[in-house]
């Protein structure tokens, strides 16, 4: 089964930029997802398993590393990648 998940990290601390960008670097590290950032939001597409065990592996190292953050998640079934869909 394919998942959708568009996510936003909001770090609660003054210099958060830095937060975020790791754990964007951290999800594009992962060849087996397809990562697409924008100002706004960062959407991951594949298998939904494996979505869900790196989303739960890198925030929780997020926290860990960073401090506390809200994240907030939009998820759906299938892949509705851009590429994907314009193929």
């Amino acid at each position: 089964m394919k998942l959708s998940v568009e996510i936003s990290m909001y770090p609660l601390k003054e210099e958060y930029i830095p937060s975020i960008q790791n754990f964007i670097d951290r999800l594009n590290s992962h060849a087996a997802l397809q990562v697409i950032t924008n100002t706004m939001s960062t959407q991951i597409f594949g298998d939904y398993d494996l979505v869900m065990d790196i989303l739960k592996q890198e925030m929780r190292i997020s926290y860990e590393k960073h401090g506390r953050a809200i994240f907030v998640c939009k998820f759906i079934d299938g892949d509705l990648s851009p590429v994907t869909n314009n193929a």
